[in-house]
């Protein structure tokens, strides 16, 4: 694991998730929305985005956490690990919830606390929309080690034995 793309539905913990990834396996964390997002809450020209995400990727060892679908058969190819947090729309409505109003490392700015309806719309539409197309590009890139986590569970139990694993620091 060296080269490793993270994601799922907004609201599944792709963030969380590789934060502590990062944490076990020191692999270097690239947040695709700290790439494309400015404090002020606008976009950066694409081209600049495209560059940004090239630029990470030349690196022998990355974790790139989001989804962004223009992207991520790029991300697909160049890894050589999947995790996809493929979470029911319930837990992913409750991670957008928990996280509101709250400073987070992976995002320029403070989440509002109030729900953008436009966002919530997309997440109920993410499993009919979006997913397909996560799996289709799962099935022709299937020579990736692929994980897919429907619980959070399941993926924190992949953590603990990557930290069973890890060796102890000296």
């Amino acid at each position: 694991m060296k080269k490793v793309i993270i994601i799922g539905c907004p609201g599944s913990g792709k963030s969380t998730f590789a934060k502590s990834l990062h944490k076990i396996t020191d692999i270097p964390l690239v947040h695709l929305d700290m790439l494309y997002w400015n404090a002020d809450k606008t976009t950066v020209e694409k081209s600049l985005f495209l560059d940004r995400l090239l630029k990470a990727m030349q690196n022998d060892r990355w974790i790139i956490d989001g989804n962004y679908a223009s992207t991520m058969e790029l991300r697909m190819q160049a890894c050589d690990t999947v995790i996809f947090l493929d979470y029911p729309l319930e837990t992913c409505l409750k991670g957008i919830a928990e996280r509101r109003g709250k400073a987070r490392s992976d995002m320029p700015w403070i989440e509002p606390s109030q729900d953008d309806e436009d966002f919530i719309e997309f997440i109920k539409n993410y499993n009919s929309q979006n997913r397909p197309k996560v799996m289709e590009l799962l099935n022709k890139y299937s020579d990736k080690d692929i994980f897919i986590f429907s619980a959070r569970s399941q993926a924190d139990e992949f953590l603990a034995e990557l930290t069973d694993k890890k060796p102890p620091e000296v």
